[in-house]
């Protein structure tokens, strides 16, 4: 999947609920981090939906969306000055929020201040400004990190505010618990529209792969580009599990969510599957030892930094309520992932 492919080819497979559509045709919508992983793939489904994007974000270029610049307004902007996010929203009627600063495993644990405050003074000024410019409905993307260590599984809804956040991304998931709080006090106390959206581990083209901030999965990718000894470092044993969901259902159920249930209550998005991060890493080798040529086989490191033991989506309240559901199960979505990382990331390494 190249990052240049034209949105109508590259979303033509993406189809919505009636009502979604009616509900974004000819809209203005403003989507903060609409740069990003997966901010501009929601752009693509937007302009699909014959939207009207206005992509807010701190650069004022993307290689994500140059390929649609002449469809959309790019505002930039540092969403944490007030002004400039009142500013950037202003002219739209539905403020989809992606902003968000989050990085990898070992980034979280140690930052876990910096991110608290960054998410959180980024969305005051977002929902604040939201709300004074009486937009017709606000979308919080929250995130599976509100729940607990030792959450069920599958996780429902309601344990999303039980105990504490997992410890290892306590910074973000606390953040994400006060999104939604501040949202659902935003909704009864001013009126506004709020929809909000928990989703599970995203993956995907246009993932960050930078080692020092990337995410399992775009980390292990890239690990298994760059080995040059045939072996695929694993933090942990193998035995810690993640519900993964492809980038282009993270964004139609976004979209889903924010058209069709405006309730401030929040909806879990995610997979009805549950992956070991031995079965993940076995599924990256091979996959990428083909695109190579060369043999690569897993090495598991046990006193490695591994998060939450077990984490799966309970899907039922988003298939009660939408009908959503995951339509790239995870052997194609991470086939996709390595070939896109592959077009991007040449030359790469000719053996190990």
């Amino acid at each position: 999947m190249e990052a240049n492919t034209p949105y109508e080819s590259r979303c033509s497979g993406v189809a919505f609920h009636p009502e979604t559509t009616a509900f974004f045709k000819d809209r203005v919508v403003a989507v903060t981090g609409g740069t990003g992983f997966i901010g501009s793939h929601v752009v693509e489904q937007l302009l699909s939906l014959k939207a009207r994007p206005i992509v807010v974000s701190k650069k004022s270029q993307t290689r994500f969306l140059r390929h649609v610049a002449n469809k959309l307004q790019l505002r930039s902007c540092d969403l944490e000055s007030y002004e400039c996010t009142y500013d950037a929203l202003e002219g739209a009627s539905v403020v989809l929020n992606l902003a968000a600063k989050v990085a990898g495993l070992q980034y979280n644990a140690r930052h876990s201040a910096s991110i608290f405050h960054s998410n959180m003074q980024m969305f005051l000024n977002v929902i604040r400004a939201a709300g004074e410019l009486k937009v017709d409905r606000f979308l919080v993307t929250s995130s599976a990190c509100v729940y607990p260590r030792n959450c069920s599984i599958p996780t429902p809804e309601e344990e999303g505010f039980a105990d504490e956040p997992e410890p290892t991304n306590s910074g973000y998931g606390w953040a994400k618990r006060m999104q939604e709080y501040l949202a659902a006090q935003y909704a009864r106390e001013f009126g506004l529209s709020v929809a909000i959206a928990r989703p599970y581990n995203a993956y995907g083209p246009r993932d960050n792969f930078d080692p020092e901030s990337s995410h399992v999965i775009p980390a292990l990718i890239r690990k298994a580009f760059e080995t040059t000894n045939g072996f695929l470092h694993v933090w942990g044993d193998g035995s810690h599990s993640r519900s993964f969901l492809y980038v282009d259902d993270f964004a139609r159920g976004l979209l889903e969510v924010a058209a069709r249930y405006p309730e401030a209550d929040p909806v879990n998005l995610g997979a009805n599957e549950e992956t070991s991060l031995r079965d993940l890493a076995t599924s990256i080798a091979s996959i990428v030892a083909k695109v190579r040529g060369v043999p690569i086989q897993p090495e598991f490191q046990p006193e490695g930094l591994t998060g939450q033991p077990r984490r799966r989506c309970d899907t039922r309240k988003a298939d009660r309520l939408l009908g959503f559901q995951t339509r790239i199960g995870l052997s194609e979505g991470l086939r996709r992932t390595v070939e896109w990382f592959a077009n991007e990331s040449r030359p790469l390494p000719a053996h190990v």
